[in-house]
């Protein structure tokens, strides 16, 4: 096998960044900052050549969460008093901020939610030109912190899909074979081998079109993704719907998210800075550009199950499939861990139904193992080869990675059949 060493984020070494990486974790999660990071970030605040987009997620980290009586000292590095009077912050750490977006910043830095509308006019600002790269961070931030609303991935899906290019916006261009489309983190894996392409394969044989969303990563991962495995594979990316009339590949359509929307692209290298994983991280996954009936996502923490379901039915799909604790967050189920998969499905009726199938089921136990392995640097040129292998022989020569494709065939096998038992496919 070959080894490739990913890139480091030179963001990551920041004063800020690593105040960042402290502090941004969640309400609940985060540290307080140690007494020499807290006086170099007090320092870096000052600094007139910090990134103005770590300098506003790091405060709006800081707020999200709290600060402590020793981090109140970081006021002063804004202005005496700014912590607890959020217009005033606002225009001391932002002031080219466009004045309409004065309210819903004032909203945000209080901690309250933000209706639909509020979040699709923030969603217009953060994907537009207007100045004020210290706010994009600041409200990233804060509602990375305290966990978006899907109010406010609703509207920030709005305001997202009047960013697609034409050939996605205005095509409306409709695939023959009902379509399902896979979907999970852009930032990849870094110990272990990614199996999205024999699941498109797997799909197309069970008589559905397979669409897989990819896109360069933004992070913290930079060893492996869906988009480098796809295009190893030779794989050819989609530049329309108009595409979903041609005939398929065995791996089935592929998307790059810079084809979709230039904008998306852009907030790659916005979330290099931030480090943190903000509300695109999630939204990219459930956007449905080209009509899909069923998408099929994965989370890590079984808490956002559910709410990558209901996203998945906020976003026009009709049923989603949406794997839990898979591999790094893949879709490649951990044989090791609690697993298994939560469908959701919305009938002609319009009537919402939920059904779990948890690992634990005797039918899954013969993929179970003590163990999951750990790859050291897996490379798009390594994984492609298993799964040319695989798709050709239905085996490869590593028998891991063949029992976890097997496993999620399994899943998914016992997921679809719910579905296609609750509405018309």
């Amino acid at each position: 096998m070959s080894v490739l060493y990913p890139p480091a984020n030179p963001h990551g070494q920041t004063v800020l960044g690593r105040g960042i990486k402290h502090i941004g974790i969640g309400k609940y999660g985060s540290k307080p900052l140690p007494p020499e990071l807290l006086a170099e970030c007090h320092q870096a605040l000052l600094d007139p050549t910090t990134h103005p987009l770590q300098r506003g997620a790091f405060v709006g980290a800081l707020l999200a969460k709290g600060p402590t009586p020793e981090e109140q000292s970081l006021e002063a590095a804004i202005g005496k008093g700014a912590f607890a009077h959020p217009t005033f912050l606002i225009n001391k750490l932002c002031p080219d901020l466009h004045p309409g977006l004065l309210p819903i910043a004032t909203k945000l830095v209080r901690g309250h939610n933000l209706s639909v509308s509020e979040a699709e006019q923030l969603g217009d600002y953060l994907f537009g030109d207007d100045p004020c790269e210290t706010f994009r961070g600041l409200a990233a931030s804060i509602m990375r912190v305290r966990h978006e609303t899907n109010d406010e991935y609703l509207g920030l899906m709005r305001a997202t899909e009047r960013t697609f290019t034409p050939g996605f916006r205005v095509n409306q261009t409709q695939s023959d074979r009902p379509l399902v489309q896979l979907a999970e983190p852009f930032d990849g894996a870094e110990h272990s081998y990614l199996i999205t392409p024999l699941l498109a394969n797997w799909f197309e044989r069970r008589g559905y079109g397979a669409l897989s969303i990819v896109g360069r990563s933004g992070g913290p991962k930079f060893t492996l993704n869906a988009h480098d495995l796809y295009m190893h594979l030779g794989c050819q990316f989609m530049q329309s719907r108009h595409e979903l009339t041609e005939p398929l590949t065995k791996y089935g359509w592929v998307l790059d998210q810079k084809a979709l929307s230039p904008a998306l692209n852009c907030w790659v290298d916005r979330r290099q800075v931030l480090l943190k994983r903000p509300f695109l991280a999630t939204l990219e996954k459930v956007l449905n550009p080209c009509g899909a009936r069923v998408l099929i996502t994965s989370v890590f923490h079984i808490t956002y199950q559910m709410k990558m379901a209901e996203l998945a039915l906020m976003a026009g799909f009709d049923a989603a499939i949406v794997l839990k604790r898979g591999l790094e967050g893949s879709l490649a189920p951990s044989a090791s861990r609690a697993s298994g998969v939560l469908c959701a499905v919305r009938t002609e009726k319009g009537h919402l139904f939920f059904q779990n199938f948890d690992a634990e089921r005797p039918d899954f136990a013969t993929f179970r193992s003590e163990t999951d392995p750990d790859i050291l640097n897996p490379t798009a040129a390594d994984n492609a080869a298993l799964i040319r292998k695989f798709v050709a022989q239905q085996v490869s020569d590593d028998a891991e990675f063949d029992n976890r494709a097997r496993y999620a065939f399994a899943l998914l096998d016992r997921g679809m059949e719910w579905i296609e038992g609750q509405m018309k496919m």
